[in-house]
């Protein structure tokens, strides 16, 4: 991965991760911050997976779905391990 494909990552998972969060049903007690940093995992994730099969030019699709099944899987898990750590109060 190129420095020019990790940073489109980075910018890609800013509005990956948010648009993973709209779309996973219900309330997420998450930051956004954290939302966003799932989503630029997910994207970073998804572009080595997609990049190691798969080479266009312009936009590539099945990377981004890719990457937005990774956040929405992501943030369902980070949902659900961030609201289980206030339920011992």
């Amino acid at each position: 991965m190129t420095v020019t494909g990790i940073i489109s990552a980075i910018v890609i998972g800013l509005i990956i991760g948010v648009v993973a969060r709209l779309i996973l049903p219900g309330k997420q007690d998450i930051p956004i911050w954290l939302t966003i940093v799932v989503g630029i995992v997910a994207a970073l994730i998804g572009s080595f997976i997609a990049g190691s099969f798969r080479d266009t030019d312009g936009i590539d699709w099945v990377e981004l779905l890719i990457q937005l099944v990774l956040a929405i899987i992501g943030v369902a898990i980070v949902a659900g391990a961030y609201g289980r750590k206030g339920v011992g109060r």
